[in-house]
């Protein structure tokens, strides 16, 4: 979100001082943490690397691994210019906090947002690409895939930023992956809809469609509530200029503050994650494909479900049988989404090879290094197509068979789906960074061009508890949401309920963003990956 031009209204009266230079000892701080996450990063990647005995044999894939890090990383950077700084416009306008107080402290926030984080955003957004390049991310393709995708959404964002659109980076790198599988089909001579999951990109669709409406509504409704149960007239009325508001209100908005704030780090910074740990298992498969810290409990727990699962599958196999390899089948059924006679007996054949496979290495941390990458790729294709699976209305599954195959999906998914701790506090520091560099034009907007009159603390405290609700949703259910648009739709909710009046030329700004955002991403990535698939 940024910056919008000729607003027709004046800034209000008692608007805080938001021009004051970034501080010596606040400069010195940015330029620490950047140091500070940039070493631990590199150590860590390093010491992962070699605790695996894995020593490169070519240079080219490790330099590819720092640049797509580096442009993962950028991505959440400029993530921050957008979103983040939402959180702090109210506590802001609302003379809680002091302007640098409040974004460091909302930096913190996100920092430990994305901290403990659940890593279920990281891996949906992981599941809208195409299952083939995923396979095979480490190759010529996978890495045309991530700079593509990466590159268009950075490109957007930063070009809406510097036209003063302002813009969703979720709808952005949605858009972006959608591109990239479109291409993808397109190359390999497919109708362009089979690149994408289309079920997956509805599902996420609807959230980020309907995010903002609740936004508006439940805002309008909370503030409009507010009214009746409380009744002190401090609560509507405009901050006095350099006054703080009342104790028990300032507390609220600060609360509301750092809970958008840490529900945005816990969302949005998960996008980042799940693109970085694809470039690593790409690269470095043998430190990263598979999670060797599991304890000992959950390897025996993967062979229990992996047994159960064997016999669920087998049963609905039974009659047909497969010859060769199972994986192509496996993989279209999750590309297509339709279930035909060989999907269950490719399945039933593929499930088996992995039991055999743990069974003779004993437990995941003892696959050796030339077998994690196909190890972590079944495993991989069989989480997926459970995933497909439990959503087909074809499958006719049991209640039991539905719990025997969740509990195996979930085993597969401890084995594959980790985030180390490294990736979560470089994304962490970037996000937080960029928070820091581009908070002025967010805060603007949000406290001065979406109503014709001053943010009341009323306003403030509905908008920021039903954006923190709303995120913390989202982030449950494994769901990317925009926070700029449910922060900003929030805000426009109170002003219309308070009658305070929109401005017309920021809401069209808005709704302009919302139906360019996704078709520009989708054109770009689909270009550059196809420019990048003859480059690489």
């Amino acid at each position: 979100m940024s910056d919008i031009t000729a607003p027709s209204v004046a800034a209000p009266s008692g608007r805080p001082k938001l021009d004051a230079p970034m501080g010596a000892g606040t400069a010195v701080l940015f330029l620490g943490l950047l140091a500070a996450g940039l070493l631990y990063a590199g150590y860590s990647l390093y010491h992962d690397v070699t605790a695996v005995d894995s020593h490169p044999t070519a240079v080219l894939p490790f330099i590819l691994l720092g640049v797509a890090l580096f442009i993962a990383l950028g991505f959440e950077f400029v993530n921050g210019f957008h979103d983040t700084a939402n959180a702090v416009a109210t506590v802001i306008y609302t003379n809680s906090l002091n302007p640098h107080v409040a974004v460091m402290w909302s930096g913190l926030w996100n920092f430990l947002g994305v901290l403990l984080s659940t890593g279920a955003v990281a891996f949906g957004i992981i599941s809208l690409l195409p299952v083939e390049l995923i396979l095979q991310v480490g190759s010529s393709a996978g890495f045309a895939m991530v700079f593509a995708l990466l590159i268009a959404a950075i490109i957007w964002n930063l070009g809406t930023w510097a036209l003063g659109l302002p813009a969703s980076s979720s709808h952005t790198l949605i858009g972006s992956i959608i591109g990239v599988g479109v291409a993808n089909a397109m190359m390999r001579g497919q109708d362009g809809t089979a690149g994408v999951d289309w079920s997956k990109a509805t599902e996420i669709g609807w959230s980020l469609l309907l995010s903002p409406m609740v936004g508006f509504f439940a805002a309008a409704l909370l503030l409009l509530s507010l009214k009746v149960l409380v009744r002190n007239p401090a609560l509507y009325n405009e901050p006095k200029p350099g006054v703080a508001p009342p104790l028990w209100i300032r507390a609220l908005l600060i609360l509301t503050c750092t809970g958008v704030s840490f529900a945005h780090g816990s969302n949005d910074g998960q996008k980042g994650m799940g693109l970085i740990m694809l470039i690593l298992i790409g690269v470095v498969p043998t430190a990263y494909a598979l999670n060797r810290s599991l304890p000992d409990n959950e390897v025996e727990l993967y062979q229990q479900t992996s047994t159960a699962a064997a016999k669920v599958i087998a049963d609905k196999a039974s009659g047909y049988s497969i010859i060769g390899d199972p994986r192509p089948v496996v993989s279209a059924y999750i590309s297509r989404h339709e279930l035909t006679g060989g999907t269950y007996p490719a399945l039933s054949l593929l499930v088996q090879d992995l039991g055999d496979q743990v069974k003779k290495y004993g437990s995941i941390d003892k696959v050796p290094s030339a077998a994690v990458g196909n190890t972590r790729n079944d495993m991989y294709l069989a989480s997926e197509a459970i995933r497909v699976l439990l959503k087909d209305k074809q499958n006719e599954l049991t209640a039991d068979e539905v719990a025997v195959l969740k509990g195996f999906k979930a085993s597969l998914d401890s084995a594959t789906k980790f985030i180390p701790l490294w990736v979560k506090v470089s994304v962490a520091i970037a996000l937080g960074l960029g928070t820091m560099v581009g908070w002025r034009r967010i805060v603007v907007t949000v406290g001065e061009k979406i109503g014709k009159t001053h943010l009341t603390y009323a306003q403030g405290a509905s908008a920021e508890l039903v954006a923190m609700s709303t995120i913390f949703a989202a982030d449950t259910y494994g769901l990317p949401v925009s926070t700029t648009h449910v922060l900003s739709s929030g805000v426009a909710g109170t002003m219309a309920a308070n009658r305070s009046g929109l401005q017309l030329s920021t809401i069209r700004n808005l709704a302009l963003a919302w139906v360019l955002t996704l078709p520009a991403a989708i054109m770009l990535s689909a270009t550059l990956f196809y420019v990048f698939r003859h480059i690489f």
